[in-house]
């Protein structure tokens, strides 16, 4: 019964669209019907600015963080990350959202933090490197992603890896059109990096 909660709770806690709720409450603004269209970060970010994109890049990450430390907080023994893989579901699937939701980054770094806060960290040294070198948030998660994945495999903990791997693959298919524009050239780009757009 704990894990079936601890599950739900975790997918709940995924399903808060925290780009949507602070462009509505806020800024009286859908931000899915401006920019990318997307309901996550890096558009909340292009469409409101740099202080409602950190918000939520914060409540993102704090979702799969609190997810990741409710077997703890419930004293079960599951694994963290096995709850906070519902939360990357949740923030997919969203049922606060009609069940379209962002691209797992930011919630798949949280549940990271909650499970081993120092693989984050060098990934997070990756993740901001590659942003700067390219001014593209896509490219600095999917390098980021991928070799999270492999690091993984490192760590001496098989479920954290194949968690790792999973939330991967998820990453990738949501990122399927931004890997495409990276290919042709025409990807959306921050204003900073070596790259910024003009």
């Amino acid at each position: 019964m704990t894990e079936t909660i601890m599950f739900l709770l975790a997918y709940l806690l995924g399903s808060i669209p925290s780009g949507v709720w602070v462009g509505k409450i806020f800024f009286k603004t859908d931000i899915r019907e401006h920019g990318s269209g997307n309901s996550g970060t890096t558009n909340t970010y292009r469409v409101l600015g740099k202080y409602a994109g950190t918000v939520v890049l914060i409540l993102d990450i704090l979702k799969g963080t609190i997810a990741a430390l409710l077997p703890m907080w419930l004293g079960s023994d599951i694994h963290p990350m096995v709850v906070g893989l519902f939360a990357v579901i949740g923030h997919v699937y969203p049922i606060f959202a009609k069940f379209k939701g962002g691209k797992a980054v930011a919630t798949s770094a949280g549940i990271a933090l909650g499970a081993q806060p120092l693989f984050l960290l060098g990934l997070a040294v990756i993740w901001g490197t590659v942003l700067f070198l390219s001014s593209m948030v896509s490219l600095a998660s999917i390098v980021a992603v991928i070799i999270g994945a492999v690091a993984s495999l490192f760590i001496g903990d098989p479920l954290f890896a194949l968690i790792v791997w999973i939330a991967m693959f998820i990453v990738l298919i949501r990122h399927k059109s931004n890997i495409k524009r990276i290919k042709e050239g025409n990807e959306n780009k921050v204003p900073f990096g070596l790259k910024k757009d003009q």
